[in-house]
């Protein structure tokens, strides 16, 4: 990267950095104009403050430095910190610019200036420009056995920490910025927002709709626990912030954008959003390359959506509904499996079973928004078709059916789906496999996640009249085990309870303060410098281990479908507690 590259970014960053906390400048004496992994090269341009016979500048840095290497003559070091670079051949009178090049080797984050001395006369001394370390701001409730209502609120602060687009007044995790600003520039559309997916920067369509209709449903069918714990706005906004992008991605009948960046050249990039210089190509869906499961999920969310309105903002919920609709018809009449006409998304988030079980979710979604039987014969006619009826598994972004059993007998009442739903949760709670520690252990990937979607269905089931103690007493221990019960009584939410996890895989949060580079942070041993409050990392290995490694991605990334259930079951824990 060049030195005009990082000085942009830094200047960019800076000038954000200063709207949201009060800090002084940096010293402003050193240019840097070669970076590379683990040092840099930089020019050092100041006046003499006094006339030198032989130059001595004493530099003080903001974080440890290895080594210095002076061109123009010597560097001895004091400390990690302090260094003492000495150039006997330098004769300049007062006033007379200073001008030479050094090179700084360090181990994981980068060192700044924030010290001079020239010649015994000090030129500069300020504070590293940096954002003040964001406390909590969800408060403790006093909540028993676990403060669920805070964790709910710190849920929703996670969604915050994964925006992407320029982000609001009201903000509240202060360590993130405006970014990916060009999104959809090269498709002449305007396609910022949305979420960034998981530890990484990629937009990835098919999950962050799957998460927002999970996030819509628990602020429907659980909204009493959203009111207790004060989370109702935050929800919604947490809703819109993905359906205004969605609205955005829409961007003509038969036609929506469904991903913006490439998975590999993404993913070979460890740094914050804010500083991207990538390509972030888009990629869409039309009538020459349909997209079945990605237009029939986007259609469940915005349906959902239409429902989470319809009383809060009803222009905004009809806007959602007509397109909702339109998706839905796009997803119907012109099939295909969306991950062949985006085939990028094929290699991160393939789908194994098909878009029959989106057709028929979108279709119920669709009936519960809109009270129109229409829906409910097109959702059985999918259901027959695509013969959604046995099911051994996990609700999630790939498989619908269990969401499906549910949300047929809530809008019918008919057994034929209520016998499938009572026998899926049975299945469940005797019959499926457990980690030592109890955890219902449906994936090695993700456990956490996957134990979180069924205890949600668990809830929501018990707050209908299904085996109500049992099924509420199931799914406690199942958030439980998340939250600290476990042997090691351990929390898997960062920022909550005891030895949370404190280095998930997740680029933004690894990295210091703004403008501190985020070179290295990969390999820093220590905790994340910012922490991802309320964000579940993927969770122990189906035998039980755990590490917080920021190294596994398997079992400690963060990801937006990771929380979309879990929080709808806080608000239904709430409730009952």
């Amino acid at each position: 990267m060049t030195g005009v590259l990082v000085k942009t970014c830094l200047l960019g960053a800076l000038a954000l950095t200063l709207l949201r906390s009060e800090t002084e400048a940096q010293c402003d004496n050193v240019e840097i104009v070669n970076q590379w992994d683990i040092n840099y090269q930089a020019d050092f341009n100041a006046p003499a403050p006094v006339d030198i016979n032989g130059l001595t500048l004493e530099l003080t840095f903001s974080r440890a430095v290895i080594e210095i290497e002076n061109y123009g003559g010597t560097a001895t070091k004091i400390d990690d910190f302090h260094f003492i670079l000495e150039s006997p051949g330098v004769n300049l009178n007062a006033g007379e610019n200073i001008m030479f090049r050094f090179l700084v080797k360090f181990s994981y984050f980068m060192p700044l200036v924030v010290k001079e001395v020239v010649n015994g006369v000090e030129i500069c001394d300020a504070a590293i420009v940096t954002s003040s370390p964001t406390p909590n701001p969800c408060d403790e409730t006093g909540m028993t056995p676990y403060d669920y209502s805070q964790v709910l609120c710190m849920s929703y602060l996670f969604y915050e920490a994964q925006r992407s687009g320029p982000l609001p007044a009201d903000q509240r995790v202060t360590w993130r910025f405006d970014s990916a600003l060009d999104d959809g520039s090269d498709v002449g559309y305007d396609l910022t927002g949305g979420y960034y997916d998981a530890g990484d920067h990629v937009k990835f369509g098919f999950p962050m709709a799957f998460s927002t209709t999970m996030l819509a449903w628990g602020v429907i069918d659980f909204a009493e626990g959203h009111e207790i714990a004060g989370q109702t706005e935050y929800g919604r906004a947490a809703v819109k912030w993905a359906t205004d992008y969605f609205l955005k991605a829409y961007t003509a009948n038969n036609e929506f954008y469904g991903q913006v960046g490439k998975g590999d050249i993404d993913h070979s990039y460890w740094g914050r959003p804010e500083e991207m210089t990538m390509e972030r190509p888009s990629y869409k869906i039309d009538e020459d390359h349909p997209g079945s499961e990605l237009a029939a999920e986007t259609a469940a969310a915005l349906a959902a959506a239409a429902v989470v309105f319809k009383d809060a903002d009803p222009s905004y919920s009809e806007e959602v509904l007509q397109v909702a609709k339109e998706l839905y018809d796009f997803a119907n009449n012109f099939r295909e499996n969306y991950d062949v006409s985006i085939e990028d998304a094929y290699y991160y988030y393939h789908s194994f079973n098909g878009y029959g079980d989106e057709l028929c979710w979108a279709a119920l979604w669709l009936a519960r928004a809109t009270g129109d039987d229409t829906y409910l014969t097109r959702a059985r006619e999918n259901y027959d078709e695509f013969d959604i009826s046995g099911y051994l598994g996990t609700l999630g972004w790939d498989d619908k059916r269990g969401g499906v059993f549910s949300l047929f007998w809530l809008l019918t009442g008919d057994s034929q789906y209520s016998d499938l739903f009572v026998a899926y949760l049975n299945w469940l709670k005797n019959e499926a496999d457990y980690t030592p520690e109890g955890l219902v252990a449906l994936s090695d990937w993700g456990s956490n996640r996957a134990a979180a979607n069924v205890a949600f269905m668990a809830l929501w089931a018990a707050k209908n009249g299904f085996d109500t103690e049992s099924n509420q007493e199931w799914a406690r221990r199942q958030i439980g085990q998340m939250l600290g019960d476990n042997p090691k009584y351990q929390s898997f939410v960062v920022g909550y309870g005891v030895n949370p996890p404190e280095k998930p895989h997740h680029r933004s949060s690894s990295c210091p303060s703004l403008p501190e580079s985020c070179i290295g942070a990969f390999n820093n041993p220590g905790p994340n410098p910012q922490t991802l409050y309320g964000a579940l990392v993927g969770g122990p290995g189906l035998d039980g281990n755990y590490t917080d490694d920021r190294g596994d991605y398997q079992h400690n990334e963060v990801a937006c479908d990771y929380n979309a259930a879990f929080t709808g079951a806080l608000a239904a824990l709430a409730e009952i507690s």
